[in-house]
């Protein structure tokens, strides 16, 4: 009994060993990432250029500083947990990034394939952050309270207005006649209304933007509740549930994973609408600055706010992501993640 003991031991050691040369093993696929971003900062610092560029020595150090923090990542594979596998589903979109931004940097700021100011090298987006980086964050700033005032009230109305046009047969008859005639309308055709019922562009800006989350939201609400089985009621009602707990704890949980197609919609729909409501009439925020950077030529400055935009929308719909893991977890048996 001993001796079978002493060799299960064994074997689970020796396997324990195995596994942790396994992980701490190079992957030589790793060294990809930090050869294409090494190779992205000496074409930009060695390559002669058309025309002087500045802060070309600060983007080649930029790339070379990433090159440098892949490379450790890659010799600690197996060391860093969560973040070292991250890092290793990510490789290949490093590597795609670096060898973007090379030929961007050729097709630009060294052989002027694509011709100046419509196309600016990657050395002229680092100076607009570089010098102008406040007014930048002043204008994230200014949008960011714009969204969400009109996101917070657009899915609040939308999610209620769902709810009670799913639920009640007499909502459903009055409101969906009015949905079908407002709902398909781009919320961008409502800006003669907006701008000349509000008191100040502010206001009408908020309200085209919950317009834009609140149909989504509305109509997919709508969609989750009206599609709850009918055995779910059933049950609740043999149990001996009212009529409040059918609606806050059956029909309403039932149809969260449609909500939250209805938010990812509206969102989208809202960043759309945001651009287009700072350009009329608003002092600041990322709209106004793509309008002025436009209206002056400032292609880099219009390249650069773009940049910006696109990053906090998707860094948005990945934190909506994480709350929609959080609050539907219990169902994760049931859905396809």
């Amino acid at each position: 009994m001993s001796t079978a003991i002493e060799n299960l031991a064994s074997s689970e050691a020796a396997r324990g060993d195995v596994v942790r040369s396994g992980r701490t093993r190079f992957r030589w696929g790793a060294i990809v990432p930090p050869a294409a971003w090494l190779v992205f900062a000496a074409v930009t610092i060695y390559w002669p250029q058309v025309q002087d560029w500045p802060h070309t020595e600060e983007l080649a150090l930029i790339a070379l500083a990433v090159a440098i923090l892949l490379a450790v990542c890659a010799v600690l594979n197996g060391h860093l947990g969560t973040i070292g596998a991250r890092l290793q589903h990510w490789e290949p979109w490093f590597t795609f990034l670096a060898v973007l931004a090379t030929v961007w940097e050729i097709a630009t700021a060294k052989l002027a394939w694509l011709p100046a100011p419509f196309f600016m090298p990657p050395q002229a987006i680092l100076e607009v952050y570089l010098d102008e980086g406040d007014k930048l964050l002043e204008c994230i700033v200014h949008s960011a309270l714009l969204l969400a005032k009109g996101v917070v009230i657009g899915a609040s109305i939308g999610f209620v207005a769902g709810v009670a046009l799913g639920w009640s047969p007499r909502a459903s008859y009055w409101g969906h006649p009015i949905l079908r005639v407002i709902g398909p309308l781009p919320a961008t055709a409502w800006l003669p209304f907006a701008f000349f019922t509000f008191p100040s562009s502010g206001s009408a800006s908020v309200f085209l933007i919950a317009l834009a989350t609140g149909i989504p939201v509305t109509v997919l609400t709508w969609s989750g509740v009206s599609s709850v089985n009918s055995a779910y009621y059933d049950i609740a009602r043999t149990l001996g549930a009212s009529r409040t707990f059918l609606v806050l704890r059956v029909a309403i949980p039932a149809a969260m994973p449609h909500v939250f197609v209805g938010l990812f919609m509206g969102l989208s729909a809202s960043f759309a609408v945001l651009v287009v409501a700072e350009m009329m009439g608003v002092k600041a925020g990322l709209g106004w600055y793509l309008q002025w950077a436009q209206g002056w030529g400032a292609y880099a400055n219009m390249y650069a706010a773009l940049i910006v935009l696109a990053l906090v929308c998707a860094s948005l719909v990945a934190l909506l992501f994480k709350v929609r893991d959080h609050l539907l977890a219990w169902q994760k048996g049931l859905l396809r993640w």
